[in-house]
């Protein structure tokens, strides 16, 4: 059982710094909560207490997203139903849409955040991938006296090890910036033991932009989690796509590319390698499709249907 002497709710980043202080080395932050029952579970075998409970749900400066110059800015209290229903979300982050509609379900989705799935640093994290594909960038703060301090991380440097981050004591996540990718077409694949309700075996993020003719790739960005203890992005491989003429047998050629020690999971090694070749080629195909870039029978891009 899990139990807390306190559960508070404080309204303000200075409120929830000023209970942090009065009560170090006695409370737990959570935001959706929903991993907050799976970590007492985890490693005990009788009851958890916690002397405080801090809920940040109700700390304006975590919640809210906007759109400026390009880039989409999202508060770490934000939902991941969200990116199923904000107007701003689905129309700039597509791939955030597919990432979280493999979520858990609707009623986990309605509380789980995009902060806490990244702060609990999980190598096959859903949401992590897509934000490195995106050039994401994580905003950290703290305080000091009264004076609060930020500091900026990417989030392909956050994430050390299975449940270890670059946060620092008395530190928290306030927002997420990530490229809008609305330009793109996009892929998110996972596999695990059924594709919802289920920690990923491994999951990937594919994105694919291509030029005016349609006939070269012009952006390739392919991050993928659950291979190992961190995230990765292929940028070596990325790079044997952008420029190059658009075709299947490039696409297979880069795939056959893919570093054996890659993967350095300690589990199903030779399972995860399959996998992420077939991420890599089917999640590029996925997203030439959805910008209207089909292939011949003879693997040669199709002018009809291109968008």
């Amino acid at each position: 059982m899990l139990s807390c002497d306190y559960y508070v709710m404080p309204k303000s980043l200075h409120e929830m710094f000023d209970l942090m202080d009065v009560n170090r080395d006695n409370y737990r932050l959570v935001a959706g909560g929903t991993d907050l029952l799976p970590w007492a579970r985890e490693g005990h075998g009788g009851d958890v207490h916690c002397p405080v409970i801090i809920d940040l749900s109700l700390v304006p400066e975590l919640s809210g997203t906007s759109y400026r110059d390009g880039r989409v800015t999202i508060g770490a209290n934000t939902s991941l139903q969200q990116f199923l229903n904000d107007p701003t979300l689905t129309r700039y982050l597509p791939i955030m849409q597919k990432c979280a509609i493999w979520f858990a379900d609707q009623q986990i989705r309605e509380q789980a955040t995009i902060g806490g799935n990244i702060i609990n640093a999980s190598p096959c994290a859903d949401t992590v991938p897509p934000m490195i594909a995106l050039d994401g960038n994580l905003t950290l703060v703290s305080r000091q006296g009264d004076q609060l301090n930020s500091r900026v991380v990417p989030v392909a440097d956050f994430i050390l090890g299975s449940g270890k981050t670059v946060l620092n004591e008395g530190e928290i996540l306030t927002t997420i910036d990530c490229l809008a990718a609305d330009s793109f077409g996009s892929s998110f694949k996972k596999v695990g033991t059924r594709r919802s309700l289920v920690v990923s075996v491994a999951n990937a993020a594919v994105l694919v932009k291509i030029d005016p003719a349609r006939k070269c790739f012009t952006d390739v960005r392919i991050s993928l989690g659950g291979i190992g203890p961190t995230p990765v992005r292929l940028g070596e491989l990325e790079s044997k796509l952008i420029g190059q003429p658009i075709s299947k047998d490039l696409i297979h050629k880069v795939a056959a590319d893919i570093p054996a020690d890659l993967v350095r999971s300690r589990s199903r090694l030779e399972y995860r390698k399959e996998v992420i070749r077939n991420f890599f080629t089917s999640g590029i195909l996925e997203a030439l499709a959805e910008i209207g870039c089909v292939f011949s029978d003879q693997g040669e891009v199709e002018e009809v249907g291109c968008v």
